[in-house]
């Protein structure tokens, strides 16, 4: 199970603060919070349409990577940015996102073939998420063939089914073609290739008061079909305790109730 903090995005302030001022300390500081927490890679988005990027993203990586040996997932589809941050990781990244239709596809995808990074492919054709789970089978099949092609393996993709929002149109609608989805991967492919969902998007837009227990059955929910990594809020105390619960469940973890306690404060 992969665990991927989504805490250094844009929505966080402490976070966006630290990139105006460029406080590597700060940084480093949010990223040992959230492996404390138990995040066993973390996902950094610098900007929400890559503007930026080439400056930004390679300075947090190298910050972080000075000071701790963790997976990064870097969210970006800025070629520039991705190319200067990806020789600072201590491990192989993981590139967050490729969709049908992006216009640097090729590019993206020769930079993971060339670094041996892994990449996660999108259920998406045109900027457009496709509604039913055949189309979005369909999108995912056409980029594992193109990732394939390029010397990409298996093991090194991660399919996302594209949550989108629980609260608004057929939002609700699509949560069982999600769990779908995950189970379908199993199968389509030999071998399988691994499913990741970023676990928060379903109930963005929600009161905050219910977000994290909806979040934490999602999560629970789809890891019990077969969900290999999970894009979450490590710092959320009901996700950081299903996580812990989970490894546990699945043997990855001697049960302590010490421990536990101890996950519940670092959130708190």
């Amino acid at each position: 199970m992969l665990f991927i903090a989504e805490n250094l995005n844009t929505r966080n302030t402490r976070f966006t603060n630290a990139l105006k001022d460029f406080s590597s300390g700060t940084i480093q500081h949010l990223a040992s919070e959230l492996v404390d927490a138990g995040a066993n890679a973390l996902n950094i988005q610098t900007s929400t349409d890559g503007v930026g990027d080439e400056v930004a993203l390679p300075k947090v990586v190298q910050a972080i990577s000075r000071t701790l040996d963790v997976q990064l997932v870097l969210d970006s589809r800025n070629v520039e940015a991705l190319a200067r941050a990806i020789p600072l990781c201590t491990v192989p990244p993981i590139i967050n996102y490729l969709a049908a239709g992006t216009e640097s596809s090729d590019a993206i995808i020769t930079l993971c073939q060339r670094h041996g990074c892994s990449l996660i492919l999108r259920a998406m054709r045109d900027d457009i998420i496709p509604t039913s789970l055949d189309d979005r089978l369909q999108a995912i099949e056409t980029l594992i063939e193109k990732a394939n092609a390029a010397g990409i393996v298996n093991s090194r993709l991660l399919a996302d089914p594209s949550i989108v929002h629980m609260g608004q149109g057929m939002g609700q609608d699509y949560v069982r073609i999600y769990r779908e989805f995950v189970n379908a991967l199993g199968e389509l492919t030999d071998p399988p290739v691994g499913t990741i969902a970023w676990i928060s998007n379903l109930s963005t837009g929600l009161s905050h008061d219910i977000r994290p227990t909806i979040n934490a059955t999602f999560l629970a929910y789809l890891m019990g079909a077969g969900l290999k990594a999970a894009m979450v809020d490590m710092l959320e105390p009901e996700i950081a305790n299903t996580i812990y619960l989970l490894r546990v469940f699945n043997n990855e973890l001697v049960f302590s109730a010490a421990e536990f306690e101890r996950i519940r404060l670092v959130t708190v």
